[in-house]
């Protein structure tokens, strides 16, 4: 008899608070070795870019597509930059981001990425 297969459930599929919370912000060589291409930049300053729409007082990257709290993705999701790559499901960030969006907190998983997309 084969065991059940094991289902991850990815929160960040239905999140998205943290694409709507903080400036995603990194050195503009990064973006150069990832192929993002130049319509989804913002330079910030000679030595940092940002992902566009995510420098304002209300940021929202670009790249996510969907409703904040529903479902969600990432356009650029293969090619998202280190500060995207590094938000864990349910860390500080993520805490801080969801709550901004009224959303509850989720537990720490630390063995989870936020991967939407």
């Amino acid at each position: 008899m084969n065991a059940p297969a094991t289902v991850t459930v990815n929160p960040c599929l239905d999140c998205g608070a943290c694409c709507a919370s903080f400036r995603v912000s990194f050195y503009w060589a990064e973006a150069v070795s990832l192929g993002l291409p130049d319509a989804a930049l913002e330079q910030t300053s000679p030595w940092h870019t940002c992902l566009r729409g995510t420098n304002q007082a209300a940021p929202r990257c670009l790249a996510l597509q969907g409703e904040v709290g529903q479902s969600v993705s990432c356009c650029l999701y293969a090619q998202r930059p280190s500060p995207c790559r590094e938000v864990k499901a349910g860390d500080a960030q993520c805490r801080k981001a969801r709550q901004r969006h009224g959303l509850p907190a989720l537990a720490v998983a630390a063995e989870l990425r936020c991967e939407s997309g």
